[in-house]
């Protein structure tokens, strides 16, 4: 299954269009390094929570927005592979010395294994999530995500992705262990559902919500009030045109 580099960063809101060339214009190079996808979504229906949130997740100030991106890749070894090379591309360098329009001691990153993926189409408007997981708890918790990856599906989602932390690390100002508040033996789960457009995906869930048999009846293999979630808008969504060189 697909593998994945997920990041949430925190932009300035008056700097959404630089932000956006930034990202565009590196999508080239990091394409020619190995990255197979590469996609940045905007903050568009994000809602406060009261544990956890996507905000609270990157210490965003009022005058940020978040950002949920990932990198896709076929495999671990060809995103290492990829990360190697951006450690020592100069263009990548050259990018990193100059003015970011973002606070990168913020951003979060981190490397995901894919556990339930379903469709492959890419889509218009994406909901994103960031899951607490035990890890005894990790097949119960890919069971409930392939089932409902079938429901979303049937609802008219294009793509359903749940892919499991597999080399993510605590920071020193944010990290995914800490947006989610994990306790000991927890792992992250990062996750999200691309919809054809915004309408498609608020028509989905009115009626996924309305729909009894939706109802959980046995205890979620998750903690839910530490689980967060928010609608993001794609701002770069680039596929590569050729197989990275080796």
């Amino acid at each position: 299954m697909t593998y994945f580099e997920g990041f949430l960063v925190p932009v300035p809101e008056s700097k959404k269009e630089e932000y956006r060339k930034h990202a565009a214009d590196g999508a080239p190079i990091f394409h020619e390094l190995g990255v197979r996808r590469h996609v940045e979504a905007w903050d568009s229906d994000v809602p406060e929570g009261k544990v956890t949130d996507f905000r609270k997740a990157v210490d965003a100030t009022p005058e940020e927005k978040v950002v949920f991106a990932w990198f896709e890749y076929p495999d671990r070894a060809a995103r290492d592979a990829a990360n190697a090379k951006f450690r020592s591309d100069p263009r990548m360098a050259e990018m990193a010395a100059s003015p970011m329009p973002f606070d990168a001691k913020r951003m979060i990153y981190g490397g995901f294994k894919a556990i339930v993926e379903e469709g492959s189409e890419r889509g218009g408007y994406t909901d994103g999530f960031i899951v607490p997981v035990p890890d005894d708890k990790k097949e119960a918790y890919r069971e409930l995500a392939a089932k409902m990856a079938k429901v979303f599906r049937a609802h008219g989602a294009s793509r359903v992705v749940e892919a499991i932390a597999d080399d993510i690390e605590h920071g020193k100002v944010t990290d995914y262990y800490r947006a989610v508040k994990a306790e000991d033996g927890e792992t992250v789960v990062f996750s999200f559902i691309e919809w054809p457009d915004k309408q498609a995906r608020d028509d989905a869930w009115a009626k996924i919500m309305q729909d009894e048999s939706m109802k959980p009846s046995d205890p979620m293999p998750f903690n839910g009030q530490r689980m967060f979630w928010g609608g993001f808008e794609p701002i770069v969504d680039e596929v590569a045109k050729t197989p990275a060189s080796a």
